[in-house]
């Protein structure tokens, strides 16, 4: 897939912005808070509407402004698709795929599939299990959409069970005890769903992760990934029933300490993923180096994986993160690339890159909101020009 065009109205810093994409490798290069990022974010958001730097709408829609725009056009594969996004500062969001308005959100995700790796990714090894939750559940959202609607019931009854006990905190009852029941059978059923499809996900992605960790580290070090639900024994995650079963004799089993702190100590929403390198916890022990070799391996993986199930290479999205990584490990990750994904980098200069990837490479300037073309660059012949043909 090939990102070909990129609107921006009201987004962010920027008032009224068009780029056009016209090679496998786009470089945004400015100071700090021009907004390459937020560029890039308005990329995430037309593929899974969701900004992790932004908690709410009004927070990417230009200051002063009700409405801010974020429309594309994409090609791949099967044509040539339009994907619009309207943001409102009121809240109410309408998205839209070739000017027909979506009914349910849902539809719209998954149709630009990226990946996307920043700085900030580089702590997802060190990080808090809801930093590796949020990138696991990305993820899974990219190979199959319907997980999002699945993690947002799951979100929803989560919410009305916690609610529930705080509000009956030290009562108890017959009453309590059957609307209880209640939301135990709904969380243990969508619980069951978001467990099952993280498991699948990460039993995919392991391997892949363990052979380029392995190509990174020059053979020296070994990769393992484990699911770590936080529903424990739960030996079986192919059969949907016993998942449900183990997480509903959980709930039961800790039925008191819930009454008594009024939340809910069981769940997905508690899941962790452990790394280790050599059976060594990658996290207390790891290197710095050794953990960013294992988070380029992951994106790499990523990578891998989505092309894969997609059946398409996706976007590459690169926030600022070449300068953390050391020439070794900028090299692996350039390499890889070439022109087999269409890559889109913010950078603040253009020593990382050789002269052969800046010719190749499209080259943006970045200031204030305001994007001017840096250079013309050959793309002819690229795999890209031969999508719609």
């Amino acid at each position: 897939m090939y990102l070909k065009t990129l609107h921006l109205q009201q987004f962010r810093n920027y008032r009224d912005q068009t780029v056009s994409f016209h090679a496998p490798k786009t470089i945004l290069v400015g100071n700090n808070a021009q907004g390459k990022s937020n560029l890039l974010e308005s990329v995430t958001l037309l593929s899974t509407l969701k900004s992790l730097r932004a908690n709410a709408d009004r927070e990417l829609v230009r200051e002063g402004e009700p409405i801010a725009l974020v429309c594309a056009t994409l090609e791949r594969l099967t044509g040539s698709v339009d994907l619009e996004v309207v943001l409102r500062r009121s809240g109410q969001r309408t998205v839209s795929i070739d000017r027909e308005t979506c009914r349910r959100q849902v539809d719209f995700i998954g149709i630009l599939n990226i990946v996307e790796f920043s700085s900030l990714d580089l702590d997802l090894v060190r990080g808090s299990p809801d930093d590796r939750r949020r990138w696991l559940d990305g993820l899974v959202v990219q190979l199959e959409p319907v997980y999002a609607h699945i993690l947002r019931e799951y979100g929803q009854i989560l919410r009305q069970r916690n609610a529930f006990l705080k509000q009956a905190k030290g009562i108890g009852g017959t009453a309590f005890e059957s609307m209880r029941s209640v939301f135990d059978f709904q969380l243990a059923t969508a619980g069951a769903k978001v467990m099952r499809r993280r498991w699948r996900a990460l039993r995919r992605l392991a391997p892949l992760a363990q052979n380029w960790h392995r190509n990174i580290s020059g053979q020296t070090e070994e990769l393992a990934i484990e699911y770590a639900p936080n529903v424990r024994d739960l030996a079986n995650f192919d059969d949907a029933e016993a998942v449900r079963q183990g997480f509903l004799t959980q709930l039961h089993d800790r039925s008191l300490p819930e009454l008594h702190q009024g939340t809910t100590l069981v769940g997905p929403h508690r899941d962790d993923i452990t790394f280790t390198i050599d059976n060594t916890a990658a996290r207390q022990y790891g290197s710095q180096g050794q953990q960013r070799t294992l988070v380029l391996a992951l994106k790499l993986a990523e990578l891998q994986l989505i092309e894969d199930v997609v059946g398409e290479p996706p976007v590459l999205l690169l926030d600022d993160v070449l300068a953390e990584l050391d020439l070794h490990r900028q090299n692996q990750l350039l390499e890889t690339i070439e022109d087999r994904f269409q890559t889109l980098i913010s950078t603040t200069h253009l020593g990382a890159f050789d002269a052969q990837w800046l010719h190749d490479s499209q080259i943006l300037s970045v200031a204030g909101g305001q994007i001017a073309e840096g250079e013309s660059i050959d793309c002819k012949n690229s795999k890209f020009d031969r999508i719609s043909t």
